[in-house]
This record gives structure tokens, C-alpha cells and sequence, in this order.
């Protein structure tokens, strides 16, 4: 591509693969060997646990690494160290901030190509782990000496991952900035630019002069959903600020985080220009087979189990399509096989590992298998996201689609209809599990919604709260 051929900063990447490449390029095989199945059990019971270090491709994953690698190459496209309006920003933002007279919007000749993509799913699902197996097929640090038998010396650091603070300070994301650069690259930032008492505003110009010094491509903040509402506006501008100087960002985080991006159509924009990765649980289906598919054939106990469909559903019904926990659920009933002396994996057993190993997971996994989105909303790592309106929404719409016809509007109607015949309208049929067939069966028990919803545990009881709250 034309556009990348004259940017040192991008040639020195890696090249663009196609799909089968990229798929080879994540998979991580755990060392398994037939005869290991005949070794003495103390030993095959930590040699099951090298299944933690499985990594099957998804097609999620696929998207991850599209993701990552087209905010690097894009960004890079305006900073390009050999064009001149380049150098003149990075050369006039140096004299700015060491003028104290920096502002980042008196830029004339650069135009940003950043951007952000965001990377919101489940607890447990592998967000971490993704990023980390596409990272490490990005060299962090490349050194350079010549560019095209032009002497260029300059050290690029291809992407940076941070994790946001608990207490959501953005001084305490700063100074964290300083010292993995310098432990990264052997400098001393911190030292030099770094005081007690110097303030963020005063870091923030810093950060970006020393992103584009360094060739910065990437800056990746991991634990999004730690930022909570104290700090979050400061923190959230100043992700808006960087990508306007021109540095590139990756959000990642649990669904927690996602309330974040949709204060101010501003922020929102920028943060969620160029890539929205959204990761539920799987559901029972051709995703969740193929990984269990993929996993199944490590097995260290003296008796190989045939997958089956029976298993599966066995399995999604207690992980509930979260990876980490089928992993989890399929590495320790191999041990508990094995302690035991079975030498075989079986339903029976697979529950019985599940209800004394995810004790205290159960009232989350319970909340997931309900399908119920107030149980849901009670643990915000869980909760699902996708277009479908909220409930209440639909409770509305159903309610003015479908007017509950109480006995006084029955004997309204009757009176304003006396000269011609009532007609019969055609009862609608749902199935039970639509709110709908909820609120029908109510009508025809003399129950209003808010009881219905009430006994069906979709809403709490409000007098509960209003007792709560009285001194």
C-alpha cells in the first residue's frame, strides 16, 4: 500500500496476514503425549493443568487482532518523521511546553489520524488474555538506524499497556505512564519531568511530547471498569486528549465499563471511532462446541471419553458459555477423575466438580441462566449488552400496544356499545416466556403488572426500600 511505504514507523512492522496466518499465529497448544496417560497419577494431575496455557482462535479473537493492528498503521499515517509539517508540530510543541504556553488546538499543519477501539465483554471470557497473545506478536521495541541509506536513529515503542487505577486518579495513570516507559526503555522520565508537587495539568503535554518521541503506536488501558464516577470525567477527557495529539488507544474492560462511553456524543465519538468489540457469553451453539471440541482430546485420565452432545450441554449448563470456567471445569474434574480413581469423566461428575468448585459463583451463574435482567444487573461484570431495548422499554410499548381492560372500562364500553353487538377480537397467543403472556395470565387473574413482574422476580418490592430508608 502506497500510503505505508514511505513511513518508517509502519514498514518496520510486522506484514499484513490473511486469516489462516493469523489463526496460527494466536493458537497456543498445550505439550500432551498418548503415553502420559499410563504415568502415575501425582503426576498427571499437574500435568492437566497445562491446559491453562490453551489458546484457541475465535472468531472474536480474529476481530481483536484486526482491531490492534489497524489502530497502530493508522495512527502512524500522519507521523510520519520524514514530513516536514510533522517535525514542525513535534518541534513547536517542545518549545510550547517548555514555554509553559502549550495548547493543544493552536495545531495548524497536523491533522490526528488516531483513534480508539474499545474491547467491553464478560468476566472470565478472556479479554486480558487476547490482547496479551496479539501483543506478543508485535515486537514492543524496534530500534532504528537507517531508513533507506538515510541515517535515522530513533527508538520506536510500538504499543504500551496500563492498567486503570482503582481509586480512578488520573495523576496515579500519569506517573504509572513514566515509569513503564523508563522501565521499559532504560530512561529516566520520572526523574526528570516527574515532581511531588507538580500537577496533571502540567503532566498531560509531557505524556503527548513524550508519546511522539518515542514512536508511541499504541496505549492500551486495561481494567476500564475501575474507573469509577469520582474521577471518571477527568480521566475520560484525558483519553480524548491524547487521541487529539495523536496517539492511539484501546479500552478494554468488563460491561461495567461501557456506561462510560455514553455521557457526551463528544467523548463518545472519539472513543468509540474505530473499532466496538462487544463479548457476551457464548451461547449453546457452533462457537462453544468448537471450543470444547478443541479441548477435548487432552485428556490425562486412563479412560478416553468420546465428546458427546450430552456432555456439552452438561458443561454450557454449568459455565454458562463463560471460558474461562470451561477451562476450569474440564481441567479439575480430570484431576478429581483421577484422585478418585474412576479414570473417566461423566455427567455425574462434572456437576458434582461444579456445585463443590463454583460454590460461590452460583448466584451469578444462577442470574445468567435466568435470563432475568434485574437478577443481571445486580453484578455489573455480567451483565449482557446488546441492541435489544431495556425491559422496562418493552413493558411500555406492550402496555400501550395492549391496554389492560380493568372491569370499569369493561362497563364503559358495554354502556357506549348498547346499540350495536360487541365484537369478539381474537385473543393474541405468546409463549410463556414473553412478558406478554405474563401480563395476559395477570388480566385474566385480576393481578396488575406491577404484581405480575413482582411475583415473576422481575422488580423488587419498593416497600422494602421505602421501610429501608425510614429512621
Amino acid at each position: 500500500m502506497e500510503e505505508f511505504n514511505q513511513n518508517p514507523l509502519i514498514q518496520a512492522l510486522p506484514p499484513l496476514l490473511d486469516k489462516a496466518a493469523i489463526i496460527k499465529k494466536l493458537m497456543v497448544k498445550p505439550i500432551y503425549k498418548e503415553e502420559e496417560k499410563h504415568v502415575d497419577s501425582a503426576y498427571r494431575i499437574y500435568m492437566v493443568n497445562r491446559l491453562f496455557q490453551l489458546f484457541t482462535p475465535l472468531p472474536v479473537h480474529i476481530e481483536v487482532w484486526n482491531m490492534i493492528h489497524s489502530l497502530i498503521m493508522q495512527g502512524y499515517l500522519a507521523r510520519n518523521p520524514f514530513d516536514k509539517n510533522y517535525k514542525q508540530y513535534i518541534n513547536e510543541s517542545g518549545r510550547e511546553i517548555i514555554n509553559r504556553s502549550y495548547e493543544i488546538n493552536s495545531r495548524q499543519n497536523f491533522r490526528t489520524t488516531a483513534g480508539c477501539g474499545t474491547f467491553i465483554g464478560y468476566s472470565g471470557i478472556g479479554k486480558t488474555t487476547t490482547i496479551n497473545r496479539v501483543l506478543s506478536n508485535i515486537p514492543q521495541v524496534i530500534v532504528h538506524n537507517q531508513y533507506k541509506n538515510i541515517h535515522y536513529n530513533q527508538i520506536q515503542l510500538v504499543w504500551l499497556k496500563l492498567e486503570a487505577p482503582s481509586n480512578s486518579s488520573l495523576k496515579a495513570l500519569c506517573l504509572q505512564f513514566f515509569m513503564k516507559i523508563d522501565e521499559l526503555l532504560g530512561t529516566n522520565n520520572y526523574k526528570k519531568y516527574v515532581s511531588r508537587n507538580m500537577s496533571v495539568d502540567h503532566m498531560l503535554p509531557l505524556i503527548s511530547q513524550v508519546s511522539h518521541n518515542i514512536g508511541l503506536g499504541l496505549l492500551i488501558i486495561d481494567e476500564t471498569q475501575n474507573i469509577k464516577k469520582r474521577g471518571a470525567d477527568q480521566i475520560m477527557n484525558f483519553f480524548v486528549y491524547l487521541i487529539n495529539s495523536g496517539i492511539n488507544l484501546c479500552l478494554i474492560g468488563t460491561p461495567g465499563a461501557y456506561d462510560l462511553f455514553g455521557k457526551e456524543l463528544r467523548m463518545t465519538r472519539r472513543l468509540t471511532g474505530n473499532a466496538e468489540i462487544i463479548y457476551n457469553n457464548m451461547k449453546y451453539g457452533n462457537e462453544f462446541s468448537f471450543l470444547l471440541e478443541s479441548i477435548w482430546k487432552y485428556q490425562w485420565t486412563r479412560n478416553f471419553v468420546p465428546f458427546n452432545e450430552e456432555l456439552g450441554k452438561t458443561i454450557y449448563e454449568e459455565t454458562q458459555g463463560i471460558s474461562d470456567l470451561v477451562i476450569k471445569i474440564f481441567v479439575y474434574s480430570q484431576q478429581l477423575a483421577i484422585e478418585n480413581g474412576k479414570e473417566e469423566l461423566s455427567i455425574d461428575l462434572i456437576k458434582k466438580l461444579a456445585k463443590e468448585k463454583f460454590r460461590l459463583l452460583q448466584p451469578m451463574l444462577e442470574a445468567i441462566r435466568s435470563g432475568n435482567p434485574h437478577k443481571i444487573a445486580k453484578y455489573e461484570d455480567i451483565r449482557r449488552i446488546d441492541l435489544e431495548k431495556p425491559v422496562v422499554t418493552k413493558i411500555k410499548e406492550m402496555r400501550k400496544q395492549e391496554p389492560v381492560n380493568t372491569k370499569r372500562q369493561e362497563e364503559v364500553k358495554v354502556v357506549e356499545n348498547t346499540a350495536e353487538p360487541r365484537k369478539k377480537v381474537k385473543r393474541k397467543e405468546y409463549k410463556e416466556d414473553d412478558l406478554r403472556y405474563l401480563l395476559q395470565q395477570g388480566v385474566e387473574n385480576e393481578k396488575t403488572p406491577y404484581q405480575v413482574l413482582l411475583e415473576n422476580e422481575y422488580i423488587e418490592d419498593a416497600t422494602k426500600w421505602i421501610e429501608a430508608g425510614t429512621p
